[in-house]
């Protein structure tokens, strides 16, 4: 069952609690998800209800029952993030995908209530400048309203028949008005790379960087970094591939991780 919370920037932000005793776990997801098209989250959620722990899985801001007008950015996602940590008992493990992770870093650093971070697959890597000119190009197209032109910005260094996939729907043109939602993303991989790069990264709470079994190059890479840049870092690799989890082992990683952060 669907339930609504209202975050202090005044967005209502649509959210399935599951468990609902024991350490909370938030789901942050990456360019696109949200709750009716994405296979893997909300069955990991029930399966880390099932083990004794609270989940919250949440349609970002534009997505799904989530609906937003205006630009939807890092500070209003952050707000999104910070009330699902409010509904999940106050305070929360992150589990960011994608570039789910950068916004779930930007969480912790901002001091959100985050008892520590699960991180799959954060896509960094590349050097500051050009993650930094990539976002603003980004948001140029967001700005101008060319949603097309923004959606194959974003998805430049993905593999391509990804995109492909998208232009080949019929529906093309009007899905591409789904990237409204990315500027958020795009704002916070520019600064996570910065931070990463300068050394300024804020986080002091444990962080477990994963990745799957067959993925990109550059995610354990990117694992890494995160790993060397923060207090208390371990990277794992899991079972997944095409940049997804596997839900059961996935499941018990995290309540395993969310247990520890607990205390």
């Amino acid at each position: 069952m669907t339930h609504y919370a209202t975050t202090s920037q005044g967005d209502r932000v649509a959210y399935d609690l599951y468990g609902g005793s024991g350490p909370a776990l938030v789901f942050v997801a990456g360019a696109g998800p949200y709750r009716a098209v994405d296979p893997i989250t909300t069955p990991t959620a029930r399966l880390v209800a099932d083990a004794g722990l609270t989940a919250v899985v949440f349609d970002r801001l534009g997505r799904g029952e989530s609906p937003a007008d205006g630009r939807l950015d890092l500070e209003r996602e952050l707000a999104a993030v910070a009330a699902m940590i409010d509904v999940a008992g106050g305070s929360a493990v992150l589990c960011g995908h994608s570039s789910g992770c950068s916004i779930s870093l930007a969480a912790a650093d901002a001091g959100l209530p985050v008892d520590g971070l699960a991180l799959w697959e954060a896509p960094l890597g590349e050097p500051a400048d050009k993650t930094r000119t990539w976002a603003d190009e980004i948001l140029r197209h967001l700005d101008a309203e060319d949603y097309v032109g923004a959606t194959e910005k974003y998805m430049e260094d993905m593999p391509p028949e990804w995109l492909a996939g998208m232009k080949s729907a019929p529906d093309w043109p009007e899905s591409a008005k789904s990237s409204r939602s990315q500027r958020a993303d795009a704002q916070s991989l520019a600064w996570a790379q910065q931070a990463l790069e300068d050394g300024t990264l804020d986080i002091t709470v444990p962080v477990l960087a994963m990745y799957g079994t067959a993925t990109f190059p550059e995610m354990p890479v990117a694992a890494a970094s995160i790993v060397a840049s923060v207090e208390q870092g371990a990277e794992k690799e899991l079972p997944g591939a095409m940049h997804s989890w596997e839900p059961e082992p996935m499941a018990a990683e995290l309540a395993a991780f969310a247990r520890a952060c607990a205390g």
